[in-house]
C-alpha cells in the first residue's frame, strides 16, 4: 500500500497514475502539510477515483492546540466529508508530550463513517509505546510515522517494534524519506504501508524575477522552483511493492 502526499492537482494525477492507493492531500508544504483548500479537495475529488485522505491541520509548528484551533479542525473536518473525502488526517498532543485522548476521540467520532490517519505528531510523543495504545483507544485507522527520528530509515528499530505491538490493531505506515532505495527495508520488518512525497523539482515560468523580495516569512526555499510528484521516483516504489 503506496500512499502519496500531494500538495497540487497535478501531483494527485501522478499519484494515481503510477497506481498509489492514496494520496494524503495537503496545503502548506513548507510547514509540513496544512489543511488543503476546498477548491482543491474539491477538484481531487472530480479527478481521481483513488481515496483522498485530507490533512487536518490549521498551522505548521506544534500540535497543542488552542480552542479556537480545535474548532477550525472539526469545521475542516466537516468540509472534507461534504467534499467526498474518503478520510482524514489529524494529530493533537497535550502539552506534556502524550496524546491527546479526548480530542483525538471526539475527532473521530465527527468523522466518521471516514477513516482516521493519526499522522506524525506521533514522532513528538513523549513515550511511543503508550502513544500506540492511546491511539488504537481513540478507534485511527493507522499511524504515520518516520520511528520518531527525522526519517524514517533512522527510525525503522522502533518501527519494527511498533508493528509487533500493534498486532494489526492499526496499520503503522512508514513516511518521510521513503524512496526506491529504503523501501524494501520497511517491508522486511512487516510495515504495512509506505508514504511518500516523491518530490521532484520544476522551474518556475517566471522569466522576470526580483530576487529581492521574499513572500516567505522564513526563506526556506529558491521561490522559483515548483515541487511536484515525481512519476519515476513514485514508480519504483510502488513497483518495488508490487513484487
Amino acid at each position: 500500500m503506496l500512499e502519496i502526499c500531494s500538495f497540487s492537482l497535478e501531483s494527485c494525477l501522478t499519484a494515481q497514475k503510477v497506481g498509489a492507493v492514496r494520496v494524503e492531500l495537503c496545503g502548506g508544504m513548507f510547514e509540513g502539510g496544512t489543511t488543503p483548500s476546498a477548491g482543491l479537495i474539491s477538484l481531487a475529488r472530480q479527478n481521481l477515483t483513488i481515496k483522498i485522505y485530507v490533512m487536518i491541520r490549521p498551522r505548521g509548528g506544534e500540535f497543542c492546540y488552542s480552542d479556537a484551533e480545535f474548532e477550525v479542525m472539526k469545521v475542516d473536518i466537516q468540509t472534507a466529508k461534504n467534499l467526498g473525502a474518503d478520510g482524514v488526517v489529524f494529530g493533537i498532543l497535550n502539552p506534556d508530550g502524550s496524546v491527546d485522548k479526548k480530542r483525538t476521540t471526539e475527532l473521530v467520532n465527527l468523522a466518521a463513517p471516514l477513516k482516521v490517519t493519526f499522522h506524525r505528531a506521533f514522532d513528538v510523543a513523549n513515550d511511543p509505546i503508550q502513544a500506540l495504545e492511546d491511539i488504537i483507544d481513540c478507534g485511527c485507522e493507522r499511524i504515520l510515522t518516520s520511528g520518531q527520528k527525522n526519517t524514517a530509515i533512522e527510525g525503522i528499530d522502533l518501527l519494527k517494534t511498533l508493528v509487533e505491538k500493534s498486532q494489526n490493531r492499526i496499520e503503522i505506515m512508514a513516511g518521510s524519506g521513503v524512496s526506491a532505495q529504503n523501501a524494501q527495508q520497511f517491508l522486511n520488518i512487516g510495515v504495512h504501508a509506505l508514504h511518500m512525497t516523491g518530490k521532484g523539482i520544476q522551474e518556475s515560468k517566471m522569466i522576470f524575477r526580483k530576487p529581492d523580495v521574499s513572500m516567505a516569512s522564513a526563506a526556506l526555499t529558491n521561490e522559483y522552483e515548483i515541487y511536484e510528484a515525481d512519476f519515476e521516483k513514485c514508480k519504483a516504489v510502488v513497483e518495488i511493492m508490487s513484487h
